[in-house]
């Protein structure tokens, strides 16, 4: 069963999602992290489908949405985003699943919206610890670094890849952890076929740049704070990422369980996917 393509309006932007059914059933979104896109949740999708109406967002600048010249692809804009589809699917309260920097927005959605939330699970989606480089960075450096960066992209011209076979080698590159079959899928929803056969990723290389006003620590705390719904967390132990309990981020929480996943790195539901989704249909059953 493949999913329906849909499109919707927010800050003047043509976003895409898809659509897996089933009618009747409680709403759930489900949100990719950065670089990433929406097909990248097709296995949990599946096995999620019968239980809930499942829906899966293509962020702006990622997937089939539109990229938005101009914009910073900050946190705020990707709420914003991540608010109007709600709206749309008007079926509260949502379940909401979401990976790194959509772990942070399903987090921070629950955290700006409790009453609308029924349950939430992020993974690595807390945010950078504060001891990260650019948390601790002063104004005057972020703010250089931003500029930098902005101005050496643009006279970068993306990547592109001869072929199929050198795109999927690279998302192997990127994540070891990848059956063949799966980093061929996630390649082939990820990519765009240019005018002489090779391919580009379909994602904007300016969202790779840290908008410099983010999210900061302690407004990530006080908003993660005002989460009423229960929440699972996890964490791969082969991440770059770190234990988010380590540092305290995850105790601002009220109500959450962190499972702590062996033998997978920062894309815990593509590297043990078997466990997340007993994890994830354990604790949507309680």
């Amino acid at each position: 069963m493949e999913p329906i393509s849909h499109y919707f309006y927010s800050d003047r932007l043509k976003l895409q999602f898809w659509d897996w059914g089933t009618e009747s059933k409680p709403a759930m979104i489900l949100v990719h992290g950065g670089l990433d896109h929406a097909r990248s949740w097709d296995w949990t999708a599946r096995a999620l489908r019968d239980d809930f109406h499942v829906y899966a967002l293509d962020l702006r600048g990622h997937g089939n949405s539109a990229w938005a010249p101009g914009a910073l692809y900050s946190i705020a804009e990707h709420l914003l985003d991540l608010a109007a589809l709600a709206d749309i699917i008007d079926s509260f309260p949502i379940y909401l699943i979401g990976h790194s920097l959509g772990g942070t927005l399903v987090l921070l959605y629950s955290g700006l919206y409790p009453e609308r939330v029924k349950k939430v699970v992020a993974i690595e989606g807390l945010g950078l610890p504060e001891s990260h480089r650019l948390v601790r960075q002063p104004a005057t450096e972020r703010l250089r670094e931003f500029i930098e960066s902005i101005r050496k992209l643009e006279h970068r011209t993306p990547h592109s890849y001869p072929n199929l076979a050198a795109a999927v080698a690279r998302m192997k590159e990127a994540n070891p952890f990848l059956s063949d079959e799966m980093a061929e899928h996630l390649t082939l929803h990820g990519t765009n076929w240019n005018a002489d056969g090779s391919l580009i990723w379909k994602f904007d290389n300016y969202a790779r740049i840290f908008a410099p006003y983010n999210v900061n620590v302690s407004d990530m705390k006080d908003v993660l704070s005002h989460i009423a719904s229960p929440a699972l967390l996890f964490w791969g132990r082969e991440s770059w990422a770190q234990d988010p309990e380590i540092d305290g981020r995850a105790s601002v929480i009220r109500d959450y369980r962190l499972v702590k996943v062996a033998d997978a790195g920062h894309w815990v539901h593509h590297d043990q996917l078997e466990l997340f989704l007993a994890e994830t249909k354990k604790f949507l059953a309680e």
